[in-house]
């Protein structure tokens, strides 16, 4: 069937809004400052930065109207990575199914220019097929290989049939040597009833794998879990945990009374491993996300040293607005040689954004932030002192 002028016209204009999006250049924020790091003007992928070959048929014969027909909900929660001198960040795609999978996307300069790979990532399933993937963190490991860790969602099979939304959250593994092909390993096993957010830490520890998880008893309430852990594992071809040991605790009237979680793989400093995760606050509004962050000690790395009180970043403006709103997430940051750094985060469920830093203005955060002071008195003492030293000058 030949093309009709509307359906040439139709494709013109996806086409050239395609193409201006992609171009787009990005800015640091000039309304924003607070000298730890740069928010941008613009998010760097959102779902129009989706190619429009996966979301639309562009045969003229099978789709003479140039309907929309694997419509993408959101693009967010993105692991990140250097790789062959490139931004890359494996983002987490949810078409208008519901349904996400990952997505590999690459940038130049990191801020903007983001463009996607020719087709999605194939997991592969396991004997149980997950009913949906999400959220990858990815971990460049001492022993070679790529790993990527992700949720897996499966329907709760002890929940009765009238019950439609229970689900079973477990940790999904694949690994990789290029970001193509990616190889399926068994779920984490772990005693845990339910488990998001793992994290693999880039070194071995005594000769063994550490992952670091959020143990919890529920789909979305943490019951019984108390925060962060820790857990060793001797492989991770039929990864098998058992204790897991608490290492950053979920704590009353905070930013992470509700439950917290790990973000991207740790980056190692000078002083120690620096993390920038998530912690979760209940509000009349409903739940509240932010991210916070802390420093460990570089050979106990479950050893917090420096734990500056509050968040670190929380959604401002139009952040707050989305699928689920008032959310930021972070599943992934990139530490370049020359000591900047590059932190992804997702606002509300539905776009991806970067903030940028250095190591060394992150490490002054959060070795010289006042922890929580866990009492309205002492969070006032904290800044009369403040203000008594700048008086001082």
């Amino acid at each position: 069937m030949k093309k009709t002028p509307d359906f040439v016209r139709a494709l013109a204009r996806l086409k050239k809004a395609h193409q201006a999006l992609l171009a787009r250049r990005n800015a640091v924020d000039p309304a924003w400052y607070n000298g730890v790091y740069e928010r941008y003007r613009n998010p760097v992928v959102t779902a129009e930065h989706i190619p429009l070959d996966w979301r639309y048929d562009l045969n003229a014969k099978t789709n003479p109207y140039l309907q929309e027909r694997l419509g993408v909900n959101a693009a967010f929660n993105a692991g990140a990575m250097e790789w062959k001198g490139r931004f890359v960040v494996v983002v987490r795609v949810e078409g208008h199914d519901r349904k996400s999978f990952f997505a590999v996307a690459e940038s130049k300069n990191g801020v903007d220019g983001f463009s996607f790979w020719a087709e999605p990532v194939e997991l592969g399933e396991t004997e149980v097929p997950d009913t949906n993937v999400y959220d990858m963190r990815l971990t460049r490991h001492e022993d070679g290989w790529i790993y990527g860790l992700f949720c897996t969602e499966r329907k709760d099979p002890k929940a009765p049939a009238s019950d439609t939304s229970s689900a079973v959250a477990q940790c999904g593994i694949v690994r990789t040597r290029d970001l193509l092909k990616w190889e399926r390993l068994p779920d984490l096993k772990s005693r845990s009833s339910q488990q998001r957010n793992v994290v693999l830490h880039p070194e071995f520890v005594e000769g063994k794998y550490l992952l670091y998880t959020r143990p919890q008893d529920g789909f979305i309430d943490t019951g019984s879990g108390g925060g962060i852990s820790w857990a060793l594992a001797k492989k991770m071809d039929g990864a098998v945990i058992g204790e897991e040991k608490l290492m950053d605790a979920r704590v009353y009237h905070t930013i992470k009374e509700v439950k917290n979680g790990l973000g991207g793989t740790p980056i190692l400093t000078k002083d120690g491993w620096l993390h920038i995760d998530h912690g979760v606050r209940n509000t009349a509004a409903g739940l509240r996300y932010v991210l916070y962050a802390y420093l460990c000690d570089r050979h106990e790395p479950w050893r917090v040293t420096h734990r500056p009180g509050g968040y670190f970043l929380a959604p401002v403006g139009g952040e707050r607005v989305g699928d689920v709103s008032n959310v930021v997430f972070s599943n992934g940051m990139i530490a370049k040689a020359d000591g900047r750094v590059f932190i992804y985060y997702a606002s509300s469920d539905t776009r991806l954004h970067v903030a940028t830093s250095t190591v060394d203005r992150l490490l002054d955060y959060v070795k010289n932030t006042p922890e929580d002071g866990l009492r309205s008195a002492a969070s006032v003492q904290q800044r009369i002192d403040l203000i008594r030293r700048n008086r001082k000058g």
